[in-house]
């Protein structure tokens, strides 16, 4: 292998590996910090490269704001059993996640429990899959 082809191998790996640290990064959400909200599921998006869930919350003020959590890919989800019908619109939660730095209403999702007091999420006791 000549010295020039190496050289455009590892920049090209070197150049992938940043793209990939960059997709994968949480910077965004506060890791040392957790909030739980309670609401109503107005979406769950099943969709790569992370599943979303889209929460209507009731404010101190008693109106209704929109929440969006990051989960994990839809691959990570269905290995713990879950499912695009695993949530569903008008269900409710109870969510706890990191929520974001800069204040908006979203977060990084760590436990959603639900109506009938299962837990589910990488911050729950039991990997037990989901009943849906």
């Amino acid at each position: 292998m000549s010295v020039r082809f190496g050289l455009t191998l590892l920049l090209l790996a070197a150049v992938q590996s940043g793209a990939a640290l960059a997709h994968h990064s949480t910077a965004m959400f506060e890791p040392e910090r957790r909030i739980t909200l309670n609401g109503t599921i107005k979406e769950f998006q099943w969709t790569n490269p992370h599943a979303w869930i889209q929460v209507s919350v009731l404010g101190a003020d008693g109106k209704p704001a929109d929440w969006s959590f990051e989960c994990g890919s839809p691959n990570t989800l269905s290995r713990l059993g879950w499912k695009p019908s695993t949530l569903k619109p008008g269900d409710t939660i109870a969510i706890v996640a990191n929520p974001m730095k800069d204040g908006t209403h979203a977060g990084l999702m760590y436990t959603i429990k639900l109506a009938d007091g299962r837990m589910l999420g990488p911050g729950a006791a039991s990997t037990e899959a989901p009943a849906r």
